[in-house]
């Protein structure tokens, strides 16, 4: 897994003043992870005239200095990591079976398979909710993901739990994300039942990169997510809180 490369902006005299990780957003230039490198800059003033119609993701700090500028809130997340290495798994978390009815499977299904569990489970009133028609939330969310389009190819640690028609009622997605192995969802279909399965799945998933030599797992999980409790009882630490925003476009 590659190392992406950092990029720096620098003023007119040379001087840097931010750097970030590259990318793309909701089809924007994206600046994720940003970090202001010359406190004496006005950021939000700099970032204004030279990233209009990015999103931007940093500091809350910054990101409400940039919403008081006009910049638009996409996202308020905390980033969390799982040392493997320091903190391994307990042995009990690789290969434990799932529930009586439920099996595990690998995450190498057409995304219309599991399509209806991963909607329901992001349903009207979630924080992580996709406003967009079902067929918009395939296409342009979970088709993405799963293609490895939207944050990174999909790591073979990823683990979906089947039921006993074969229906896909849960799963774990983990990606490569510029070199660091990331969550990118954790899902169960509400109406099927089964809770505390995403946990189990997550285990599952932690103890299987761990066995593959990987030094961590990371992930984000937006503000008033519950899951987030979760993530801490599976010994996630917090990394950073960072908010994300759109960047008026320039006029």
């Amino acid at each position: 897994m590659a190392e992406v490369d950092w990029v720096v902006r620098h003023d007119g005299e040379g001087t840097p003043v931010l750097r970030y990780q590259p990318g793309e957003r909701a089809g924007r230039p994206w600046a994720d992870l940003l970090e202001v490198l010359d406190e004496s800059v006005d950021a939000a003033r700099y970032i204004r005239a030279e990233l209009p119609g990015w999103v931007v993701s940093g500091s809350p700090e910054l990101g409400q200095r940039l919403v008081a500028d006009g910049a638009t809130v996409l996202r308020h997340a905390h980033t969390f990591r799982r040392d493997l290495h320091t903190d391994p798994p307990p042995a009990d978390w690789a290969g434990a079976p799932l529930r009586e009815g439920l099996r595990a499977a690998p995450c190498d299904r057409a995304p219309e398979e599991l399509f209806e569990a991963w909607r329901a489970a992001f349903g009207p009133g979630n924080v992580d909710h996709f406003p967009g028609d079902d067929a918009q939330a395939l296409s342009e969310r979970l088709g993405l993901l799963l293609a490895g389009n939207a944050i990174g190819p999909v790591l073979p640690s990823s683990v979906l739990a089947v039921d006993a028609e074969d229906r896909v009622v849960a799963g774990a997605v983990l990606t490569d994300r510029d070199g660091r192995p990331w969550v990118a969802d954790v899902f169960r279909h509400p109406q099927r039942g089964y809770r505390g399965l995403g946990a189990d799945l997550l285990r599952l998933a932690v103890a299987d990169a761990a066995a593959r030599g990987l030094a961590d797992v990371h992930l984000v999980v937006t503000e008033g997510n519950p899951a987030r409790r979760v993530y801490e009882a599976l010994d996630f630490r917090l990394q950073n809180t960072s908010l994300t925003v759109l960047v008026p476009d320039a006029g």
